[in-house]
């Protein structure tokens, strides 16, 4: 594939950090003061493939494709942003979430038949009404530390999940607490004041942070496939989640860790894990060769590259 120059809004920092490992070149646009979507590089380690750009600059630059992330990007920024020729470039609209207000009825903003609807996940896919707009999957992967390796020396779990105050029952915080109670539960994550959790660990050290911890529990009951659990069966770390939206297709009952829709059986598993450290190994090297098999870079770099080169041939 040739190499593109390619604008987008990076929305979501942590996928944003394996996308920038895809060898095109990437501009972000940057105003004063980091609005959402215009914080460019910031402090992250990004190669020199990732350039900022002012957004007053943006219509100078000679692009071979638009990359779309929010809705925001789509209605507000396209107009604001781009020029007539741009606006006519072949476009990608990645959508990171589950549709909302409704599972089954939420048409998608992006509704052009010479434009790519890129899902995450294949329930994704099934629930948006995708209309007259062209699909394709690209399922995750992650760029973390490779020397990170599931040690699971501390008996017990840890959950990774920004703003569950503010997102609530979508993310399971309820599910969360309760399990708490009778277990213990670290939790990481950014906007989580009042719920004694360890903060907003960073991104280069979370998961060296994450390995100690015995299995990473995702309580959440409707998102698209939490990164998180990405980045746990990478280490190789078993995982307990609810079985909802992707998770039935990704976790195994007793091979990558447990997944169900009861929380008094998500807690039994937990104790046992907690209980039998050489049973959480075990099911930690199944996550990780699973992660290696179905989440690895290169796949994703290649899955990609062929959303790219279909974007262009739609958009001719």
């Amino acid at each position: 594939m040739r190499r593109l120059r390619i604008l987008t809004w990076p929305v979501h920092g942590s996928y944003f950090n394996t996308l920038a490992t895809i060898d095109h070149d990437w501009y972000l646009p940057v105003k004063p003061g980091s609005p959402p979507g215009y914080g460019g590089r910031g402090r992250a380690p990004f190669p020199p493939t990732i350039r900022d750009v002012d957004a007053s600059l943006v219509q100078e630059l000679d692009l071979d494709l638009v990359l779309f992330q929010s809705a925001d990007n789509l209605e507000r920024d396209a107009a604001a942003l781009l020029s007539p020729a741009q606006r006519r470039l072949p476009r990608v609209y990645l959508e990171h979430n589950t549709p909302l207000p409704h599972a089954v009825e939420t048409r998608h903003p992006f509704q052009d038949p010479h434009g790519l609807l890129v899902h995450v996940t294949a329930y994704n896919r099934l629930m948006w009404d995708n209309g007259v707009t062209p699909t394709c999957l690209v399922e995750h992967s992650v760029a973390i530390d490779p020397s990170a390796r599931y040690r699971g020396t501390r008996a017990e779990g840890i959950t990774v999940i920004n703003s569950m105050p503010r997102r609530g029952r979508r993310v399971g915080l309820d599910l969360f607490l309760a399990a708490r109670e009778q277990l213990p539960l670290a939790l990481a994550g950014f906007e989580n004041e009042g719920l004694d959790g360890l903060g907003d660990i960073p991104y280069p050290q979370l998961h060296q942070r994450m390995a100690d911890y015995r299995f990473l529990f995702s309580p959440c009951r409707y998102t698209s496939l939490p990164l998180a659990v990405v980045e746990a069966l990478t280490i190789g770390m078993p995982v307990v989640a609810l079985a909802t939206t992707e998770l039935p297709a990704v976790i195994e009952n007793g091979v990558h860790g447990y997944c169900a829709n009861d929380l008094p059986t998500l807690v039994a598993a937990m104790r046992r894990l907690i209980a039998d450290p050489d049973h959480a190994r075990q099911l930690g090297q199944n996550a990780r060769a699973l992660a290696q098999r179905r989440f690895g870079l290169e796949r994703f770099a290649e899955d990609w590259n062929r959303a790219f080169l279909r974007a262009v041939e739609l958009a001719a």
